[in-house]
C-alpha cells in the first residue's frame, strides 16, 4: 500500500496535506502514527535545508508500514547522499532521533535523497538475482562486500527469487556481509 501523505517545499512554509486532515494524530490505526512521523520528519528537514540554503521538495509517503520520506529536486542534494550513502545513512537516524523525540517511541522510517535509495535498490537487486544464478550454476558459496542493512535486505530479497540458493547474513556491523550459497 502506498499513500501520498503530503508534499512540502522546502522553499514555502506551509505543509499541503495531500489526504485531508493529515494531521490526526494516534486517534486511528497505525497510518495515523505514521503520518505524524512523516509531518515531523517532513519539518526537521525542511528546516534542515533552510539553513544549508539548499532547494529540494519533500514528499511523504506510507508504505509498508514505514513512513518514507524523500528529498529531491536540489542540485547540492547529491552533498547529502555521500560516499555509498553514508551521509544520507547518518541523515536518516538523526531524523529517526528527532521523529522519537517528540513522539516517544522509535520509528522505522526511510529516507531517500536525490533517488539514491531508489537507485541502489535497484543495482543491489539485479546483485542479488546475477549473483544467486551464478552460485546456481557454479555450487561455490559467494560473500559480498560488507553492506548497510537497507542493502542487504535488498539483497536477501532478491536471492530468494531465484530457485535452489539462499541467502545469510554474518559478521558484525559495519562489516555485516550477505553470504549466498546453493540450498541443501
Amino acid at each position: 500500500m502506498s499513500e501520498t501523505i503530503d508534499t512540502i517545499d522546502a522553499d514555502q512554509d506551509d505543509v499541503t496535506p495531500a489526504d485531508g486532515e493529515a494531521g490526526e494524530q494516534k486517534a486511528g490505526g497505525g497510518d495515523d502514527i505514521l503520518v505524524q512521523e512523516g509531518d515531523i520528519a517532513g519539518d526537521y528537514l525542511e528546516r534542515l535545508l533552510d539553513l544549508l540554503d539548499y532547494d529540494g521538495d519533500i514528499d511523504l509517503d506510507v508504505e509498508a508500514g514505514r513512513a518514507i520520506v524523500s528529498i529531491d529536486g536540489g542540485e547540492d542534494l547529491e552533498k547529502l547522499v555521500g560516499p555509498r550513502g553514508t551521509v544520507l545513512e547518518a541523515l536518516q537516524e538523526l531524523t529517526r532521533l528527532a521523529v522519537q523525540q517528540e513522539t516517544g517511541s522509535r520509528s522505522r522510517l526511510m529516507l531517500d535523497i536525490a533517488g539514491w535509495r531508489a537507485d541502489r535498490r535497484e543495482e543491489l537487486r539485479e546483485l542479488g538475482r546475477s549473483t544467486a544464478e551464478s552460485v546456481l550454476k557454479s555450487g561455490e558459496r559467494v560473500r559480498l562486500q560488507p553492506m548497510s542493512p537497507f542493502e542487504r535486505k535488498v539483497v536477501h530479497d532478491a536471492v530468494a527469487t531465484v530457485s535452489g540458493v539462499t541467502s545469510e547474513s554474518e559478521g558484525e556491523d559495519p562489516k555485516r556481509r550477505v553470504v549466498i550459497f546453493p540450498e541443501s
